[in-house]
């Protein structure tokens, strides 16, 4: 999992790319290619 500052430049690279908010931080989560995990806060 990469801890990015801009997680809206990293939704773009894959178009399964969802940006969900869990307990304040700010997660890219991708059920098909998993290596676009990201989190940021």
């Amino acid at each position: 999992m990469k801890v990015r500052n801009s997680l809206r430049s990293l939704k773009g690279r894959h178009r399964d790319c969802r940006v969900v908010r869990r307990k304040g931080r700010v997660y890219v989560i991708n059920k098909v290619q998993k290596r676009f995990k990201a989190r940021q806060g």
